[in-house]
């Protein structure tokens, strides 16, 4: 193996500055990153939810109040 590196980015034309070069570099690294898969996550059991222990909204309304003392059904 040689002493002699292959450069990662190579200028074709132009003459970029040192802040393109940058620039250039900073995208190109990371796009190269692998991206990992997000795990899912575990579900939560419906015992264990704090939703289920609030209120469910209200709804007023003409004779909602008379309403309210009757069971449904």
């Amino acid at each position: 193996m040689s002493g002699e590196q292959n450069p990662l980015l190579r200028v074709v034309r132009g003459n970029p500055s040192d802040a393109e070069l940058a620039a250039l570099t900073a995208v190109v690294a990371a796009a190269s990153v692998a991206k990992t898969p997000e795990k899912p996550k575990p579900r939560t059991s419906w015992w264990g939810d704090h939703a289920a222990s609030l209120r469910k909204p209200l709804h007023p309304g003409e004779g909602a109040w008379r309403a309210s003392g009757f069971p449904q059904g």
